[in-house]
């Protein structure tokens, strides 16, 4: 016997919120696993103490600073390179060889693992460039990882821009120029924020990369010198740095603390909770620079 369209629908309907429901609640699974695990172990001196390596009540406060420090350096360098390499992808490259191989280059990009670009970074801003294990080195690879997602996402954001209104800023007199900046960005803000969000999220969680450029270890930080240049200050991009991911990684490893699984427990779920207060917060002020924008003009 046939199935009927209005069956076959109702079917495929069903099946569909059925894995949809199955991997929302996967996810909620394996965060409400996290932080059952973690929350108890979360205090203000966890938050702000550095950690032991034999004795127990390691906190978790320089690996917690370093990973924030990293994520700005980060975004300081890839959020200008993404948003004009997408704007020229989107609006000044012309369709031809040259275009297509640079297409070619940032999916291939995109697709390379994460330690395989940890090694790139230690063979080229580490031992080639002479940056050693450092934050600056750290937040170029991450660079290089994340690059290619905020082209793309940048590239998808203007050219949904519907044409009506560029051709109109054209129309009015306005330059190619400030056609882009003040009718094509503001509209196309959600989702260039939503790609920022996404690259943050991979470098606020990233680790494997992080072990070749940033390294494993951090010197004892003097948070009352603010001297940039200072070995001792959490403000120097040239000191190696131990992030939060890598610390859970290295605790879970090779940890010897008799309180070890409690202190991995609690930095995971910092770990998650700042992911996930980033995330809703970008969105937010996504929201609110759009409307700002757009009702400006």
């Amino acid at each position: 016997m046939r199935m009927s369209n209005k069956t076959a629908d109702r079917v495929a309907t069903a099946v569909f919120y059925f894995f949809a429901f199955l991997i929302i609640l996967i996810l909620a699974g394996l965060i409400g696993f996290i932080l059952y695990r973690g929350l108890s172990h979360i205090s203000f001196g966890f938050l702000t103490s550095p950690p032991q390596t034999f004795k127990v009540g390691g906190g978790i406060g320089p690996q917690l600073f370093n990973s924030l420090f990293l994520l700005v350096l980060t975004m300081i360098i890839t959020v200008p390179l993404g948003i004009g390499a997408g704007i020229y992808m989107a609006e000044y490259a012309r369709p031809g060889r040259f275009t297509d191989f640079i297409r070619l280059v940032v999916e291939v990009l995109s697709s390379f693992p994460s330690i395989v670009v940890g090694l790139f970074g230690l063979l080229v801003f580490v031992n080639y460039f002479g940056l050693k294990f450092s934050l600056l080195a750290g937040a170029l690879a991450l660079t290089v990882f994340n690059l290619p997602l905020m082209v793309r996402i940048t590239e998808q954001g203007i050219r949904g821009v519907p044409r009506e209104q560029k051709e109109a800023g054209l129309a009015l007199g306005l330059t190619r120029w400030k056609t882009i900046v003040k009718i094509m960005l503001p509209v196309a803000l959600p989702t260039i924020l939503t790609g920022t969000i996404l690259a943050a999220g991979r470098v606020f969680g990233e680790a494997a990369a992080l072990l070749f450029t940033a390294g494993m270890s951090s010197p004892r930080l003097d948070f009352t010198d603010w001297n940039p240049f200072s070995p001792v200050s959490p403000l120097n991009p040239l000191r190696p740095a131990e992030t939060l991911a890598v610390h859970i990684w290295k605790i879970n490893s090779e940890g010897i603390a008799p309180d070890a699984a409690q202190i991995a427990a609690g930095a995971s779920a910092v770990l998650i909770l700042t992911v996930l207060l980033f995330n809703l917060g970008s969105r937010w002020l996504g929201r609110f620079l759009y409307r700002k924008l757009t009702a400006s003009r």
